[in-house]
C-alpha cells in the first residue's frame, strides 16, 4: 500500500516548529562539529610535526658519528642520505621501509629546503614524512611517523561527536516539541472553544457564553486571548441583538394577530348585518355602518400603537423621536384641558412648574394622555386625578396620581407588559387593548428616562423621571 505523505504546510504548527528547531540545531551542530574536528586535526598534526622535528634534532650527533639513526620510536621509519656531488645517496639503516621511493623524492627536495609531506607507503599505510639537513651539506634525514593514532583519535572524536549531537538533536526535537505543545496549549484551548461553539445551534439562541479562560503563554498569547474573548463577546452581543429582534418581530406578529382577530371578526359580522339590513331593513343601515366605523377606528388605534412599539423596539440606538426645547408645563396643561373636556366625571388637578427640557412634545403628550386615560378608564366616576410637574436635580419629574381602588400587588410587576390587562378588581367602564402603558414605558425609555409605579387602595402614582438635556 502506497503511503500518502501530507505536504509540510498541512502539518501541525508545533511539529513544524519542532522540525525547524531541529534543522537549525543540526546546522549548528554540523558547524560546531566541523570546527572541533578541524581544530583537533590541526592540533594533532602540529604535535606530530613537533615530535618529528625534536626527534631529528636529537639524531643529529648520532648521524654525524655513526651515519644512521637508532633512537626513534619502533613504528617509525628513518633513512639517512649522504649528500654527494649535488645528489643524495641512502645509507643502510635498521628502520627503513621496503619501498623508499617517497623518501628519495623528499630527500632530493631537502637539498634546497626542509619540508613535510603526507604519503601512503606501500604495505605500511599512511605516514607523515619530514626531510631536513641535520648536518649542513653532509647528511639529510627523512623520518616517517605513522598517522594511525592521529586518524584513530580524529575518527573517535567524529564518532563521539555524531552520537552526542544526534542524541542532543533527538532530545532537543522531542523536548522542544513538548515545550512548544505546552506553550501552544492556550491556542489549542481557543481552537477547542471555537469547535465547541461550531457544534451548537445558534439559529434561535443567543446563549454564547463560551470564553477562553486561563493565563500564561506570553504577551502575544495574552493579546490573542483577549482579542479572541472580545470577538466572542461581540458575537454574543450581536446574537443577543438578533435574537431579541426576532423575538420582538414574533411577539409583534403574535400580538397583532391576537388583537386584530376580535375587531376583524366584528367587522365581518357588522358587514354581514349591514348587507342584510341593506336588503331587508334599510332603517338599520346607519346603525350597522356606525358600528363598522367604530370597529375600524378601534383597529386603527391598535395598529398605530403596535407600529409605534415596533419602531421603538427596532430603533434603540436612534429612537423615532423629534426632540426640541419644550416646556413641560405647557404640555401638561394641554393634556389636562383635553382630559377635562372628555372626562367630566373625574376631577383633575394640575400643579405644573415651568420645566424646560429637550424632548419630543408630541410623544410626551401621548404619554400624559395614555396615563390620564388609564386613570379614567380604570377608576369609578368621581375619582380625583392629579398631575404634577417638577424639576429635581437635573431631572424633570412627572407624577400622575389617582385616588381609585389601586392596582393589586400581583399585577403591578406586569402592568407595563404588552396586552396585559388587570383583572376586574379595578372597575372599568371600557376595556382597552393593553398597549397603553407599554407605549408609555417605551416612549419614556426612548427619552432616556424611567417610569415607576406605586399603588395601594386609595392611591396610585405613576412617577416619570426624564433627563432635562439629551445626552
Amino acid at each position: 500500500m502506497k503511503l500518502a505523505w501530507k505536504p509540510l504546510r498541512d502539518w501541525r504548527l508545533g511539529t513544524r516548529l519542532a522540525l525547524a528547531l531541529g534543522a537549525l540545531a543540526l546546522t549548528v551542530f554540523v558547524i560546531v562539529g566541523w570546527v572541533m574536528v578541524a581544530s583537533m586535526q590541526s592540533f594533532l598534526d602540529r604535535r606530530l610535526d613537533d615530535q618529528m622535528v625534536i626527534s631529528q634534532q636529537g639524531a643529529a650527533k648520532e648521524v654525524e658519528y655513526y651515519g644512521k639513526v637508532t633512537k626513534i620510536p619502533p613504528d617509525w621509519f628513518a633513512v639517512v642520505y649522504k649528500i654527494e656531488n649535488g645528489g643524495v645517496t641512502p645509507l643502510p639503516g635498521d628502520q627503513q621501509p621496503q619501498d623508499r621511493e617517497e623518501f628519495d623524492a623528499l630527500a632530493k627536495k631537502a637539498l634546497t629546503a626542509d619540508g613535510f609531506q603526507t604519503e601512503y607507503l606501500r604495505g605500511e599505510g599512511k605516514f607523515r614524512l619530514r626531510a631536513c639537513q641535520i648536518v649542513q651539506d653532509e647528511f639529510i634525514v627523512v623520518s616517517a611517523a605513522p598517522m594511525t593514532d592521529r586518524d584513530g583519535t580524529i575518527s573517535q572524536l567524529v564518532t563521539v561527536s555524531v552520537i552526542a549531537f544526534l542524541a542532543a538533536l533527538v532530545a532537543l526535537v522531542v523536548g522542544g516539541q513538548a515545550l512548544i505543545r505546552k506553550g501552544m496549549r492556550p491556542l489549542s484551548d481557543m481552537a477547542d472553544t471555537a469547535h465547541d461553539i461550531s457544534s451548537h445551534d445558534l439559529t434561535d439562541s443567543s446563549d454564547l457564553n463560551a470564553r477562553v479562560d486561563g493565563r500564561g503563554g506570553g504577551v502575544e498569547v495574552e493579546e490573542l486571548r483577549e482579542a479572541f474573548n472580545k470577538m466572542l463577546a461581540h458575537i454574543d452581543s450581536s446574537l443577543s441583538a438578533r435574537t431579541a429582534a426576532e423575538q420582538r418581530l414574533r411577539r409583534f406578529i403574535a400580538d397583532a394577530s391576537h388583537e386584530l382577530r376580535t375587531p376583524l371578526t366584528s367587522l365581518r359580522g357588522y358587514a354581514d348585518l349591514f348587507k342584510y339590513a341593506a336588503a331587508n331593513e334599510p332603517g338599520e343601515r346607519e346603525k350597522h355602518l356606525e358600528k363598522l366605523r367604530s370597529e375600524a377606528s378601534r383597529m386603527s388605534v391598535l395598529l398605530d400603537d403596535l407600529l409605534l412599539l415596533a419602531r421603538l423596539d427596532s430603533a434603540e440606538s436612534e429612537p423615532p423621536l423629534r426632540p426640541e426645547e419644550v416646556d413641560l408645563s405647557v404640555v401638561a396643561e394641554a393634556a389636562a384641558d383635553a382630559f377635562r373636556a372628555a372626562r367630566q366625571t373625574h376631577e383633575l388637578s394640575l400643579d405644573a412648574d415651568t420645566v424646560t427640557m429637550t424632548a419630543d412634545p408630541t410623544r410626551l403628550r401621548q404619554v400624559l394622555d395614555n396615563l390620564l386615560t388609564n386613570a379614567a378608564v380604570h377608576t369609578p366616576a368621581g375619582t380625583a386625578v392629579s398631575v404634577e410637574v417638577t424639576a429635581e436635580n437635573g431631572w424633570a419629574v412627572i407624577r400622575v396620581a389617582d385616588t381609585g381602588p389601586g392596582i393589586p400587588e400581583a399585577d403591578q410587576a406586569r402592568i407595563f407588559d404588552r396586552f396585559y390587562r388587570v383583572d376586574d378588581s379595578r372597575t372599568r367602564q371600557r376595556g382597552g387593548s393593553g398597549l397603553g402603558l407599554a407605549v408609555v414605558q417605551s416612549l419614556v425609555e426612548a427619552h432616556g428616562g424611567t417610569i415607576a409605579l406605586t399603588s395601594r387602595p386609595g392611591s396610585t402614582v405613576f412617577t416619570i423621571r426624564l433627563p432635562r438635556h439629551a445626552s
